[in-house]
Order: C-alpha cells, then sequence, then structure tokens
C-alpha cells in the first residue's frame, strides 16, 4: 500500500532556485517513493523572530511504500546533503523538508508530527495543499 505524501520545500539561503530543483531531484531519488505532483514555487517572507531573506516554497507530493520514520530520515539526511545545519529555530535555512500531510494518517510521536502542526499557521502551504489536491486524485 501507498502513503500519499504531501511535503514541504523551503529555501531561503544561496541560489533558491538551484536548491529547490536539487532538492525534488534528490527526493524522486528516494527508494519506493515517486514525485506525482508538484505546486507552483512562490516566495514567502520568513516566519519567526530573527531577520532573514525572503524564501522559495513549494510542495510535492509523493507516493511511497516507506514507512513515515523511512521517508522523514532520507529527508533529513537530503537536507543535510544540501548544506542544512539544525541550530536556530525559525532561522534562515538552506533547505527545509517538512512532511506536511500524509492521506488518511495521523502521527504524534517525538520523531514527527503529522499533519504538520503548522499546517494551520501557514497560508502559502494551505495554497500549495489546495493547489495539489485539485491536481492529484489518488
Amino acid at each position: 500500500m501507498n502513503d500519499v505524501v504531501y511535503i514541504a520545500l523551503g529555501s531561503n539561503v544561496g541560489d533558491r532556485e538551484v536548491t529547490l530543483a536539487r532538492a525534488r531531484a534528490a527526493i524522486a531519488g528516494i527508494r519506493d517513493t515517486r514525485v506525482v505532483g508538484e505546486s507552483a514555487v512562490e516566495e514567502t517572507d520568513p516566519l519567526g523572530p530573527i531577520p532573514q531573506g525572503r524564501y522559495l516554497n513549494q510542495m510535492i507530493v509523493v507516493e511511497t511504500r516507506l514507512a513515515p520514520a523511512a521517508l522523514l530520515a532520507a529527508l533529513q539526511r537530503i537536507e543535510r546533503a544540501a548544506g542544512r545545519v539544525r541550530s536556530t529555530r525559525w532561522g534562515p535555512r538552506t533547505l527545509d523538508l517538512d512532511i506536511v500531510l500524509i492521506e488518511g494518517k495521523e502521527i504524534a510521536d517525538e520523531a514527527l508530527t503529522v499533519p504538520h502542526p503548522e499546517l494551520p499557521n501557514r497560508d502559502f502551504w494551505q495554497r500549495e495543499l489546495h493547489e495539489l489536491k485539485g491536481v492529484h486524485h489518488g
């Protein structure tokens, strides 16, 4: 059984377009996972108290046979390969990959919460989800 997973991509350091393109390619290369849709890329203001540059954001939808924890681990490897260092909460980042939603699943453990707890606070995620759900019909 494949899970349908919505993944948010964000970047506000370096060449943001190239970073997102590399991230999409890397996600497409995760075993037992295929990208089935992607939203438009949009530029958004940073969230949180730290002054920083604007973000490029995008959401993609994948079908995967991986367990959510294995998918999360693969996404974190992609972040690290892109130079992501988890130091400052809400700080600037080369690449941020978040599992926003897994159709038909709710998860709450120390490593992963789905739906993502920030979903109600991020209108760009809601717009991107709406765009993808209009395109993706399982």
